[in-house]
């Protein structure tokens, strides 16, 4: 699943309203994010062609049986080429087979590498998305990566201070089962809302509260 493709224009409306209505109760600043992957794992890519190269040599001799099977000098000159090149096409398969299909390709990625990932490129998006310039160290990401099946919420130092692990788990937790039946929008603003009801509490909006970030989502294909 592409993270463009997920959300029609309709949708990313929908996000960003529901952006402005929950910051309407909040000095904090949510910024929603959907990527599509938070690495590319080219090691697993390269596991799966090397599962392939081993399954191809058997599967390509099978249809050439009529080769002699007796490795003598003279025949191993058309046989090796023979191995390495079923070994170089079942490799060449196997890659593209895991890039086409991710369900493939998450097989032989550990659970532990994908929390990780997914860490790190919610930490870069806080940052490249400038959630840790604002004005009151209350910038919020909601982030989201679909091959990892992945979401959490990276905040700003005087937010992770006042609200526990705990809170944003269950926030996190609920937009997964969403995103898991279909329900990506509907998912994306719920937890939204309950962002900014949470947010609320420890960081009402203040006289004269400025809108520091963007409201829209932010798709990272």
């Amino acid at each position: 699943m592409v993270a463009s493709t997920l959300f029609n224009a309709d949708d990313r409306k929908a996000v960003s309203s529901a952006v402005a209505e929950a910051e309407k109760k909040t000095s904090a600043e949510i910024v929603p994010v959907v990527a599509t992957t938070s690495d590319a794992y080219e090691r697993a890519e390269d596991l799966v062609g090397l599962a392939m190269a081993v399954l191809a040599v058997p599967a390509a001799w099978s249809q050439f049986h009529r080769l002699p099977m007796d490795w003598n000098a003279e025949e191993s000159v058309v046989q090796v080429p023979f191995v390495l090149a079923a070994m170089v096409g079942g490799w060449v398969v196997g890659v593209f087979l895991a890039r086409a299909m991710p369900w493939l390709k998450r097989l032989f990625v550990s659970r532990r590498k994908m929390t990780a990932r997914v860490l790190i490129a919610a930490h870069h998006a806080f940052d490249s998305l400038h959630a840790h310039k604002t004005a009151g160290g209350t910038g919020v990401v909601i982030y989201v990566s679909l091959f990892e099946r992945r979401v959490c919420v990276w905040s700003d130092r005087h937010i992770s201070a006042k609200v526990p692990e705990s809170e944003w788990k269950t926030i996190t937790e609920s937009l997964i089962r969403a995103l898991h039946g279909g329900n990506a929008r509907e998912g994306m603003i719920e937890a939204i809302r309950r962002c900014g009801d949470l947010l609320a509490k420890d960081f009402p909006v203040q006289p004269g509260d400025v809108n520091e970030l963007p409201n829209e989502l932010r798709l990272l294909d």
